[in-house]
């Protein structure tokens, strides 16, 4: 619900359901004042379509805080909609006339507070257990939903009919729990509702206390500290300790209720659930003791009445030369009986549903409500006519003559209703009934107007209290969604941040992927020519390998020759088989040689090819790693910056939660200031308004003369007598209208009823003449005496102490405050520490994750390799290539590379400048084929990315590179110096002496 809203505005289709859209005015008759308050006033009424009997509270919305007075009437009228309980006040309806709310609920008899009134003594204990246990169980039923009255007081405390106890006046209720808004009427508070800002909220337990202060007010007919200021009890409550039952004739019973009630703690004070078991409540009693009390109530309300009545009666018989004064006592003869039968006045009312907004006999203060403009509400008493005599005394002439004149126009209206309205068989609906005296309304209008200024104070001080808690709430919200945003600009920064990494590893992931993926192919491609390199290096050496065998072979046959013909004594025959002989000898020579020459170059390719093999194999791991190293330390580097930016936020938060603290407190203190500093004027205000108030009683007394006393006494009679003789005409025309219309079997019920009723109003009117008589003569004229001197020292006194008190509870008040800062600050340094550990914490956990996941990235690794390269051995042994001379590379495969090859490849260092030779041929074309093959390929001669080829060189340094080193061992078999190789890998990977990556 918006506080923007406008009053009375109903375009919320939510609010405009909270009221009945018919005329109000149409709706119900009969109306009669029977409270009044700074609400407005609250009217019996009857239900002309239903002849029920309600009650009516008229709140105006207009004026001074026309806003607020209008939130306040939505929410009592949403709170009464929830509640539905036989100890709450039953909710009617509410209906809207002209910027006023009309507030229909069921109608009671009165309150507790009347009852003290009009007995003027304090309640018996089995009165107050009765009406303190109907209390409770309405206080347990709100409680359960998690809602708060507080403004617990014998007023709100309703009586009706059968004697049932009805909670009221839910303008100050809290629909949620717990609370800390500062509500109530002051000499009922709870502590903790009075220290609600400084010392945070409270719970429903403040109704508790309220009820505890009610006993006490039952039992004494006043609450405690009722004759102290309204804002010194206040101070008085907030610091002191809890009041106490002062007679000593109440059972222990009652004693130990009241001081369970008003444990000054809240937490070592009962719920209502556990008080309704207490032994006080549950103590067996009469169950007509409240119907008892009731009647008794009702019978005294009759007397004091007709005491009244009485009194009026005499004051116009003695007039006897007014002739209306004949004809009205003509009317009063009639059987006094009749008043016994109703025993009620117009004036006197209960407090019905809400008489907490009514400064009741019992209660000066005021709860935290609205304050309307009674006006209209008295316009609306106007049409009723004959119910308004009470406000006929204050008339001139001129006034009473017109109010005589309206009073024919405004009549006709209740004829028309009556034929509508069915009898019901219900006595006490048929007819007004109250246990509330005449003076009851009357000394509340007066209150009302003499004690304005101290309401308004009072009001304005709840108002300033109120707008300091939302002040601090609307900051505290606002600090928050400042938290919120920047909380969640932090996580944004931090989740791009991460965002961010993750798209550059998976840059860097494909980036390795591609960068394998032309490895893998640079390899297949420089494969395929070193083969045919080597391939054609051999068929070069071949060739030119038969071209010096065709020489020798021609060389050897001229030889031969020479040798035969320089021999002469050989035969030519056997010349000729000789020379074919050793042609064939050298052929075959020749032959057996090229076939070594192949095998041996068929030896060297597949060797040679098993090595370069290898070498891509220990190359792609040494990329493997250099990739990995690379990605590792990508990681680490990303959990690096992503640490040092949580640090960063950590100290960000930590400055902005300070920050915010300090304004919080700095608020705080300030409006703790101005509240200090607005009691201490409003309590300097009072001071001076009572002393100016004595000053002006003394200089009253000194004024007034005696001699002035009896003028004034007939000057009153006179306006009274008048009154009478306007209220007999009234009766005497509206009971000839109600004859002519009504049937002769209703007249004498109707007689009967307007009997009772003329009855009333003159007991109205000896009230109100008794009070004028007395407030006349204690203005009269007196000298001041010592008496008045003492006046004077009794108020200094009585206010220097109120002041005093005032200074204590405000010093207090500072202490809690810088006491609940200082706790705020160590619990907020605290949450850092905690905060801050954790997130230290959190790192640590990280980077040993990290560093695990590392270790593991590379164990993994070097494991695979591992396994790579066994198999790889593996395989080779079972082609019959030994693992030693696959690990030995020539010098000379390390000085040359093939045509074409990538320049990038050279090995990183020789390690044996003095290896030994690769086969020779014994042919010019052997020197090519000892060429090396390697530039760019690591071999013995580089850094083991493994770190066992420094063990394989180890073991292979004495081999030769000759073509019994070069032989194929027998299939199948492993070698000596292989099964060395594999242990060395298989205890350097378990020892964990591998790859170092800084």
């Amino acid at each position: 619900m918006p506080n923007s809203s406008r009053a009375g505005s109903l375009k919320d289709p939510e609010i405009a359901d909270l009221f009945f859209k018919e005329d109000p005015e149409k709706l119900f008759t009969d109306l009669r004042e029977i409270g009044h308050g700074s609400f407005g006033a609250v009217y019996f009424a009857r239900n002309g379509r239903t002849n029920e009997v309600v009650a009516i509270k008229k709140m105006s919305y207009s004026g001074k805080q026309s806003n607020e007075k209008w939130q306040d009437i939505i929410k009592e009228v949403k709170y009464l909609q929830k509640i539905q309980h036989p100890n709450c006040i039953e909710y009617k309806g509410c209906y809207l006339r002209e910027h006023t709310a009309w507030l229909v609920m069921e109608y009671c008899l009165g309150s507790a507070s009347d009852l003290l009134e009009v007995h003027k003594k304090p309640l018996q204990e089995v009165e107050i257990a009765a009406i303190t246990h109907g209390a409770l169980r309405g206080l347990a039923y709100l409680h359960s939903h998690n809602m708060i009255h507080r403004d617990i007081k014998a007023g709100n405390i309703l009586l009706t009919e059968p004697g049932q106890v009805k909670l009221a006046d839910f303008g100050s209720a809290s629909i949620a729990c717990p609370a800390n808004s500062f509500v109530g009427t002051p000499y009922w508070m709870a502590p903790e509702v009075i220290l609600a800002m400084d010392e945070g909220q409270y719970e429903g337990k403040v109704d508790i206390w309220s009820l505890g202060i009610t006993c006490i007010e039952l039992a004494e007919r006043k609450p405690p500290l009722f004759n102290m200021n309204a804002m010194s009890a206040l101070y008085h409550i907030a610091q002191n300790d809890s009041p106490m039952l002062q007679s000593s004739e109440w059972t222990e019973y009652f004693r130990n209720f009241v001081d369970s009630c008003l444990q000054k703690i809240s937490q070592d004070r009962p719920n209502s659930e556990e008080l309704l078991k207490h032994a006080f409540v549950q103590r067996e009693r009469p169950e007509s003791v409240l119907v008892d009390l009731i009647n008794r109530t009702k019978d005294a309300v009759r007397e004091l009445d007709n005491l009244q009545y009485r009194k009026m009666k005499k004051i116009l018989f003695q007039e006897a030369h007014n002739g209306p004064t004949t004809e009205a006592q003509d009317e009063e003869e009639e059987p006094e009986h009749v008043v016994g039968r109703t025993g009620t006045v117009n004036s006197a009312g209960s407090n019905q549903s809400i008489p907490s907004m009514s400064i009741s006999a019992s209660s000066q203060s005021s709860s935290v409500n609205s304050l309307t403009d009674a006006g209209d509400d008295k316009s609306e008493a106007d049409m009723e006519g004959d119910h308004t005599v009470m406000s006929v005394i204050h008339l001139k002439p001129e006034e009473q003559i017109n109010n005589e004149e309206t009073e024919p126009n405004n009549r006709p209206t209740e004829p028309q209703s009556q034929p509508a309205q069915t009898p019901r068989p219900k006595r006490n609906r048929e007819h007004f009934a109250t246990i509330r005296t005449a003076s009851v309304l009357t000394r509340q209008i007066k209150e009302h107007e003499q004690d304005s200024e101290l309401r308004e104070q009072i009001l304005g001080y709840k108002r300033m209290r109120r707008q300091h808690q939302k002040q601090l709430m609307a900051l505290e919200n606002k600090l928050k969604a400042e938290m919120d945003e920047h909380r969640l600009r932090l996580d944004k920064e931090l989740e791009n941040q991460r965002n961010t990494f993750a798209q550059e590893m998976e840059k860097l992931i494909k980036k390795h992927q591609a960068a394998m993926e032309k490895y893998a192919k640079t390899f297949s491609n420089d494969e395929k020519k070193f083969q045919q390199h080597i391939q054609s290096q051999q068929k070069k050496e071949l060739n030119s390998f038969l071209e010096s065998q065709k020489r020798e072979y021609k060389l050897r046959k001229e030889q031969l020759k020479v040798e035969l013909n320089e021999n002469q004594s050989t035969p030519k025959k056997e010349k000729q088989e000789w020379l074919s002989k050793q042609k064939e000898n050298f052929q075959h020579y020749q032959a057996e040689e090229e076939a070594n020459l192949q095998r041996r170059q068929r030896q060297y390719l597949e060797l040679e090819c098993r090595r370069f093999k290898r070498r891509i194999l220990i190359a792609r791991h040494n990329i493997e790693q250099d990739l990995v190293r690379e990605e590792l330390n990508k990681r680490q580097t990303q959990k690096d910056l992503e640490h040092a930016m949580l640090l960063r936020h950590h100290e960000s938060m930590q400055e902005l939660e300070f920050r915010q603290l300090n304004n919080i407190q700095k608020t705080r203190t300030e409006l703790v200031r101005l509240q200090h500093q607005t009691e201490l004027t409003n309590q300097q205000e009072y001071n001076k308004r009572r002393e100016r108030e004595l000053r002006r009683k003394h200089a009253m007394e000194v004024r007034q003369q005696p001699k002035s006393l009896k003028s004034k006494e007939l000057q009153i009679k006179k306006q009274f007598q008048d009154t009478c003789k306007i209220q007999t005409r009234q009766y005497k025309a509206l009971r000839n209208q109600l004859l002519e219309t009504m049937p002769k079997s209703e007249h004498k019920a109707i007689l009967k009823r307007m009997k009772q009723e003329q009855h009333r109003k003159l007991a109205i009117l000896a009230e109100q003449y008794d009070h004028s008589i007395n407030e006349m003569l204690s203005t009269q004229a007196l000298r001041l005496d010592e008496t008045q001197e003492a006046q004077c020292q009794a108020l200094r006194i009585q206010l220097q102490q109120e002041l005093e008190l005032l200074n204590a509870y405000q010093s207090k008040i500072k202490m809690q405050t810088d006491a609940q800062h200082d706790r705020e600050r160590k619990d907020l340094e605290q949450r850092v520490s905690l905060r801050r550990a954790l997130l230290e914490h959190k790192i640590e956990e990280e980077m040993m994750s990290l560093q695990n996941e590392r270790l593991a990235r590379i164990q993994s690794l070097l494991e695979r390799q591992a396994r790579e390269v066994e198999a790889f051995g593996s395989e080779s042994i079972r082609l019959g290539f030994s693992n030693m001379v696959l690990s030995n590379i020539s010098p000379e495969a390390l000085s040359h590379s093939f045509p074409g090859a990538p320049g990038g490849w050279s090995p990183h260092q020789q390690q044996q400048s003095g290896s030994p030779q690769g086969p020779h041929w014994g042919s010019p074309g052997g020197a090519s084929m000892q060429q090396g093959w390697g530039p760019g390929l690591q071999g013995d001669g580089g850094p083991s990315p493994l770190g066992h080829s420094s063990a394989v060189s180890r073991l292979s340094g004495g081999l030769q590179n000759n073509p019994q080193a070069m032989g194929r061992t027998p299939t199948g078999a492993r070698s000596e110096q292989g099964m060395s190789r594999s242990t060395s890998v298989t205890s350097q990977i378990s020892n964990g002496s591998h790859l170092s990556y800084t």
